[in-house]
């Protein structure tokens, strides 16, 4: 049986999670993962110490993304902004609260971020939550990242088109998102394989109720035998 060209990813990538990134990162080489792709919050607190990880990691082989600016919001953009936090995003959806000029300065600075910091950018632009926003497509060429990720897969500005690929997730804080996630990935699991698949963990997934679920998948759809097996 052919098995799915996967895209794993670890999301959340800041100052105060560097620890339980570490510990996914383990987990993913001990099933056998290459190094996964590192989504970045560039716009928090980086000290000397964090920044060197991420240079290490960079040097590791690890490809480095681009997630938003501060992975939080002040208030709520309106109704549907509020509705969308209180059944996927809680308070991390920034584009929501912005317009589309706001949306691609935003992705702009993150990616300037990057250079300032002597690291490189692989390319890709996943935001908060998948929550792109009010930015029409036409609009993205404004903006120096070369693909965008949202929930419905992967938009490349090279060849103007979608990628469409299933999505796994295991961040469930409440017994809602447990049972809306634990449908959503069923379903993904049965996709076919050319259709291809995201894996997007999240720092504490290993401790949140999904978390034997995740390791099941790490397991089986590694792409290549783990270390000693």
């Amino acid at each position: 049986m052919s098995r799915p060209d996967v895209h794993l990813s670890i999301h959340d990538v800041m100052p105060s999670t560097l620890g339980a990134v570490r510990t996914l990162i383990d987990r993913c080489r001990a099933h056998g993962w290459p190094p996964p792709v590192l989504l970045i919050v560039p716009g928090l607190e980086w000290d000397c110490e964090g920044l060197a990880q991420l240079h290490r990691w960079q040097a590791d082989g690890h490809p480095l993304a681009g997630h938003g600016w501060r992975h939080g919001i002040r208030t709520f953009g309106g109704l549907w902004h509020r509705l969308h936090g209180a059944l996927i995003s809680r308070r991390v959806a920034e584009h929501l609260c912005l317009d589309a000029d706001g949306i691609l300065a935003l992705m702009r600075r993150c990616h300037e971020w990057f250079g300032t910091q002597g690291l490189t950018p692989n390319g890709l632009y996943v935001p908060p939550a998948w929550a792109l926003g009010a930015v029409p497509r036409r609009r993205l060429n404004e903006q120096p990242f070369s693909s965008v990720e949202t929930i419905r897969g992967i938009y490349s500005l090279a060849d103007q088109r979608w990628h469409y690929r299933a999505l796994l997730g295991y961040e469930a804080g409440n017994g809602f998102q447990q049972r809306m996630l634990s449908v959503s990935n069923a379903l993904n699991r049965r996709r076919p394989p050319a259709a291809g698949l995201r894996i997007g963990l999240h720092p504490h997934d290993a401790q949140l109720p999904l978390a034997n679920a995740m390791e099941r998948d790490l397991a089986r759809f590694s792409p290549r035998p783990p270390e000693g097996g």
